[in-house]
């Protein structure tokens, strides 16, 4: 009874470790802050300040944006006219479906085939933001964000990102040099994200949405140590609802179906969720325990042994298994005359 315990709660601490390891960067977020990464408040120039001049430019200034074609509703034009007027000296690119599939062709023809193929029109909306900016650098603002403020002061960092809320990063506003190990790791990422997990919004979210790439970020960041590698975090404050916001938001897409709404509402009541979800693995622990001793009380009113002998023995009816050694000792006393 003792040694079937023993094994009975090594498999189980073998399997939530194993599980436990596999969503270990996902427990993660849970807590992260980002704040060893923050773009601070003070470290920000004012605008118009004479400090932005001053500051090194290291990001191309290039905005990209994307839409299935050049044709963009009436509800974002202005947030999208507001970004171009507010930069006229910088390059702007509109990145349909067309001109999005015939650049990965030509760049990337490796990825052509996962880029056509994704089920939902937002994952390739997600996934050629990553490639541009890979591959040309720049800044790239969904169209529901409008620029309260010009960009410069954010072109002195090698790459940005924006935190979301609860946790994590997002992928609506991004800036990049050319071939940033971030990035260039984000799309060598994608094909292997690329699953089905049959609930829309997860799939989006975690094979190229900003689940996908909070995770890409957490690894990324646990492995870079050059100031060139790393990625600053734009908080939510610097973000937009502040008279010194770089954006504001718009009316959105709305790609979130039923499946959106329930994952928003979990995500309201994470910490309620998760001890559930320990009150319901001790359930199924205990549940297993008593299972087990069920079988064991089972076996021992049938005259069967479950214990963890080896070979066919183990299994024998207890009488039998008496008669067998009681065999093998006239055997051997046989063998000794």
């Amino acid at each position: 009874m003792r040694r079937g315990l023993v094994i009975f709660i090594v498999v189980n601490l073998f399997l939530l470790t194993f599980l436990v390891h596999s969503v270990w960067t996902l427990l993660t977020l849970l807590f992260e802050d980002c704040s060893r990464d923050a773009i601070r408040r003070a470290e920000i120039p004012a605008p118009g300040s004479d400090r932005i001049d001053n500051r090194t430019r290291l990001i191309p200034k290039i905005l990209h944006q994307t839409y299935k074609n050049a044709s963009i509703p009436a509800h974002w034009r202005e947030a999208q006219r507001s970004c171009i007027e507010l930069h006229p000296d910088y390059e702007y690119r509109l990145w349909t479906d067309e001109a999005s599939e015939r650049f990965i062709a030509d760049e990337y023809p490796w990825f052509l085939d996962t880029f056509v193929n994704y089920p939902q029109p937002i994952q390739r909306a997600d996934a050629i933001r990553y490639f541009v900016l890979a591959h040309y650098g720049g800044v790239y603002i969904d169209l529901d964000d409008g620029c309260m403020r010009r960009l410069d002061p954010l072109l002195s960092y090698p790459a940005w990102v924006r935190r979301t809320v609860p946790t994590g990063i997002s992928n609506d506003a991004m800036g990049s040099v050319p071939q940033h190990p971030f990035f260039l790791r984000v799309i060598e990422s994608l094909q292997g994200y690329n699953r089905n997990w049959r609930v829309p919004y997860i799939t989006v979210m975690y094979s190229t949405g900003p689940l996908f790439l909070s995770v890409i970020w957490k690894q990324h960041a646990a492995e870079t140590t050059d100031e060139a590698g790393r990625v600053r975090i734009l908080m939510p404050s610097e973000y937009s609802k502040q008279a010194w916001s770089f954006f504001e938001q718009k009316r959105g897409s709305s790609w979130h179906g039923d499946d959106a709404r329930f994952i928003f509402w979990m995500g309201r009541h994470w910490m309620f969720l998760t001890a559930c979800g320990f009150v319901a693995a001790a359930l199924v622990g205990l549940g297993s325990w008593w299972v087990y001793g069920r079988l064991l009380l089972l076996g021992s009113r049938r005259g069967l042994s479950f214990g963890f002998g080896r070979g066919r023995y183990a299994l024998l009816p207890l009488s039998r298994r008496r008669g067998s050694a009681k065999g093998l000792m006239e055997l051997d006393e046989r063998h000794e005359t």
